[in-house]
């Protein structure tokens, strides 16, 4: 006979937020601010995960001066990108120059995502309405039946199953996200025809400045800078990763030797194919973000192309809005499904706008670096910007600030 399963340990919030990314924390902190009592709980133990988004755009930059934080925040390490380039071979292309945006900085900080959260979280708990629970995995919803209502989340600790009852759930936990599947909300898949695969290289002083990405013959590859080495994104076919892997690991070495040649005398610094992740790119969204007691925000509601490096900067919008919007009523107790629909209403324009550009980068911009066994010679619209530079602050607006930029109270 097997032994009863030991009670879970309970708790209450008044908002329940599943996933501590950017989405997740910045929300949390917001609410918090507004004096909404908010639980943020997030899987792992710390935030260190070195293959993520590294790119605070000006947007939420002006974000971080709207909430009086931007002088510390700066003083974090971080590099600071103000034009994006593209690199083939010896052609360089100055595709956006942030100078022109309107903001406190016109630039695009590069900043280890785990320094961004831990900064974000550590002013988030000076309020007492905030609280951040390490190690708790949200496995699945609590639900009162007879109103098909979410009333709170199931999540696995070190100390065993915690309940969590909350007048709202947020899933903010991934483009994997077990919040929406278990809320049973519809996923339309838009495709992607790319993956990433991640990996580090030590930097050279004589190494050049970049700010977008090399091509090669058939090849992409973006170089974000970390300081002392590049977090280097190397972008691959759909599925391309597998025979990549039959070929061996000294073939891969050739290869991003051949699509950055500087680089050549250190790409024996990937020693194993431990050392590369494979991130397979999703580009969806949801039907429907919401339903009674449950809202998706961020790469939960939609997943976006690592293309311009949005994906972070969308979601922290959708944080902002959601704490606008739901902030005086989350606090009142008194939410209801239209307000959640009202989520979906401010962000979806600016999602679906995002993702047809990223799928027309794919299909005008990547498929023929892919597709092409010539040395590499840019896209028309690269061309087209080329020869009318100005033409090169829509692209920036698009990356820095988005089609609809949020604003904290």
């Amino acid at each position: 006979m097997n032994a009863p399963e030991a009670n879970p340990e309970v708790d209450h919030t008044r908002c329940c937020i599943a996933g501590g990314g950017p989405a997740g924390v910045m929300l949390g902190f917001l609410l918090a601010r507004a004096g909404v009592e908010v639980l943020v709980l997030e899987k792992h133990k710390d935030f260190f995960r070195d293959f993520r988004g590294d790119t605070i755009h000006p947007s939420t930059l002006e974000l971080m001066h709207e909430l009086g934080l931007l002088k510390e925040f700066l003083e974090q390490p971080h590099q600071e990108v103000r034009q994006i380039r593209a690199h083939f071979g010896d052609r360089v292309i100055q595709l956006a120059d942030f100078s022109h945006l309107p903001v406190q900085c016109p630039y695009v900080a590069l900043m280890p995502q785990w320094d961004f959260l831990n900064f974000l979280s550590s002013h988030a708990r000076r309020h007492t309405a905030f609280r951040l629970r390490m190690e708790a995995e949200v496995t699945d919803l609590l639900w009162d039946e007879e109103h098909r209502r979410v009333t709170g989340v199931k999540a696995r600790t070190p100390e065993g199953e915690l309940h969590v009852q909350a007048s709202l759930v947020v899933g903010a936990d991934g483009r994997s996200s077990t919040v929406r599947e278990r809320g049973g909300l519809e996923v339309l898949d838009l495709g992607a025809p790319i993956d990433v695969l991640w990996f580090r290289v030590s930097k050279s002083a004589s190494d050049p400045s970049q700010s977008f990405g090399f091509v090669g013959t058939g090849q992409f590859m973006v170089l974000i800078d970390r300081g002392d080495y590049w977090q280097c994104a190397y972008v691959i076919p759909k599925g391309a990763f597998a025979g990549k892997r039959e070929r061996g690991l000294p073939a891969f070495r050739e290869e991003i030797a051949r699509c950055t040649p500087f680089l050549h005398d250190r790409v024996g610094e990937v020693k194993e194919w431990e050392d590369v992740r494979l991130l397979t790119v999703k580009v969806d969204r949801l039907k429907n973000w919401a339903r009674e007691g449950l809202l998706c925000i961020g790469d939960s509601a939609h997943a976006m192309s690592p293309v311009g490096g949005v994906g972070i900067n969308l979601a922290i919008q959708d944080a902002v809005a959601t704490a606008r919007l739901l902030g005086e009523r989350l606090g009142a107790d008194r939410i209801t499904l239209e307000d959640l629909h009202a989520v979906q209403e401010r962000r979806e324009l600016p999602t679906r706008l995002t993702q047809r550009v990223q799928i027309f980068l794919h299909e005008h911009f990547l498929a023929p670096i892919f597709e092409s066994s010539e040395p590499p010679s840019p896209p028309w619209p690269m061309r087209i910007i080329e020869q009318f530079p100005s033409l090169g602050r829509i692209p920036a607006r698009m990356i820095g600030l988005g089609f609809r930029p949020e604003h904290v109270k």
